[in-house]
């Protein structure tokens, strides 16, 4: 509920303050004195409208879904809308958006003055409907859920691999010729390493056996230094030892040369660009193999994609069997109830002065709740076509079913002059609606009708004050005063007093 509301600086309002209580709230006045924008202001502050007021403000009790917002819950959420050069929204002073503030409000807030009709959507229909039904549809409907969530997954999954199989010859064709092109060239890890080395050694062998070879020279004067140092009382040994590591390195490097020519050096090009345009292709040797495995799997994946398939297809079958039995049973549920349900809707549009409605049960599509689909029309009149009045008493009738079997609050309803242009006794049949519904919502009615006026839970008073327009809650005695008012204008007579302690003494 919102427990208190504060204007400041609004057209007529300089400050104004309302402490709010549950039920139905009620304000009247004369023409002009300012009902309207003060509605207007308290929609603002929520979101719901805009204004160009100083400061509007609201203190409510509803608990924020913090994970969703990222807001934190104080004791009372404060909501607020200020003006300066442009309209800021707040939530406990954190700056919103004000769509990011209707988006937390609509589950709250509901202004009946527009023509809105989620009301009137299957889903909230079903609800009613179902509540009244009770305990016998609850279990159904359990089943009934889990199924259909089964049945759309594999329904999904289905899709997806038909899909794929429609494209599975292509992908195929591709798995394959691109498993074979790295096949076909075998790349090893470290091969593209090895082919460098053979090539640099290959360009540089003449080079490097033309130096060998003069430098075998040595070797033709090795005992001559070998002679020279025993003359020298020298020991030859540490001579002999380098000259036998140089002879072995020599021979080393003569072998690997000579093995090279045995190599087609345009067998190694063509290697090298080989692996090359696999490099350039996949990134590296590793990353290459990785891609042919990758694809020698996917290829499996098409292999088996009609086995695949025939298993979806089996479960598709009994899910959807499943699904349609107990969607079978929800209808027959829900056939059984509705000319209870229609009956007790019509009890309220009687009461409410319009002509009976008449509710439709068709299947179509599968969904979360089966597959009916319930429609509203009001004397054979489609709900788009019948007046903006009618709309909403309808609306009026919808919510009180609906309230009849509601545990927790819900929420707050604001309405412009529900009783505009109505009969007394028309204006006492929304009265007694807006009194079951005040069980369950805070209500806010402008109202011009004593009838409706006398029945509110709590009465404020707009009028003005010179040009500035005031707010005043009414005690008993002025509320005596103000419905009597109503009744017989500037000029109030005792009848009317009289008048309006009866309507006042019967809501006592």
């Amino acid at each position: 509920m919102i427990e208190r509301f504060y204007l400041k600086d609004y057209l007529s309002f300089k400050e104004t303050e309302l402490n709010l209580d549950t039920g139905l709230v009620v304000f009247t006045g004369p023409s002009g004195s300012g009902k309207s924008i003060l509605m207007e202001s308290i929609l603002s502050s929520l979101g719901g409208a805009t204004c160009d007021a100083s400061l509007c403000e609201s203190s409510v009790t509803w608990d924020i879904d913090e994970e969703s917002t990222g807001i934190e819950n104080d004791e009372i959420n404060i909501f607020k809308q200020i003006k300066k050069e442009k309209a800021r929204y707040f939530i406990n002073n954190q700056g919103l958006s004000k769509k990011a503030i209707g988006a937390i409000t609509k589950d709250y807030l509901r202004h009946l003055s527009l023509k809105d009709f989620s009301d009137f959507e299957n889903e909230n229909i079903l609800e009613i409907l179902d509540k009244r039904i009770g305990s016998k549809i609850v279990k159904v409907k359990k089943e009934y859920s889990k199924a259909f969530h089964s049945y759309s997954r594999v329904k999904k999954e289905l899709q997806k691999i038909e899909e794929e199989e429609r494209k599975v010859v292509e992908l195929k064709e591709f798995a394959a010729f691109e498993i074979q092109k790295i096949e076909s060239i075998h790349p090893t890890v470290g091969e593209d390493i090895e082919l460098l080395d053979i090539k640099r050694e290959l360009s540089r062998k003449e080079k490097v056996l033309e130096s060998l070879e003069s430098a075998l020279e040595i070797f033709n004067y090795e005992h001559l230094v070998s002679s020279a140092l025993d003359t020298l009382d020298v020991d030859s040994s540490f001579f002999d030892d380098t000259m036998n590591e140089l002879r072995a390195h020599f021979d080393t490097a003569t072998e690997k040369f000579s093995a090279l020519d045995e190599v087609d050096i345009e067998e190694v090009l063509n290697r090298i660009e080989e692996i090359s345009s696999l490099k350039r292709r996949y990134g590296s040797v590793e990353e290459a193999l990785a891609y042919k495995e990758q694809k020698k799997v996917e290829l499996q994946k098409y292999e088996n994609i009609e086995f695949e398939k025939s298993q979806l297809q089996t479960q598709d079958e009994t899910l959807n069997k499943e699904v349609e039995t107990l969607a079978q049973e929800l209808t027959s549920l829900r056939s059984q109830a509705l000319e209870k349900f229609e009956k007790a809707l019509n009890v309220y549009l009687k009461n409410l002065y319009l002509q009976n409605a008449t509710l439709s049960l068709k299947q179509g599509a599968y969904t979360s709740l089966g597959q009916d689909q319930l429609s509203i029309s009001l004397n054979a009149t489609q709900l788009t076509k019948i007046s903006t009045g009618e709309f909403n008493r309808l609306r009026l009738a919808v919510l009180a079913l609906k309230s009849e079997k509601m545990q927790q609050n819900g929420g707050v309803l604001m309405l412009d002059e529900i009783d505009a242009n109505l009969s007394g006794e028309e204006s006492m049949s929304v009265a007694k609606v807006l009194s079951q519904l005040s069980k369950h919502f805070q209500i806010f009615v402008i109202s011009h009708q004593p009838q409706l006026t006398s029945t509110a839970n709590q009465h404020f008073l707009v009028y003005k004050d010179g040009t500035i327009s005031k707010t005043k809650e009414l005690n008993f005695y002025e509320r005596v005063e103000e419905i009597a008012r109503i009744i017989s204008g500037e000029n109030i007579s005792e009848e009317a007093r009289r008048f309006a302690q009866e309507l006042l003494e019967a809501k006592r």
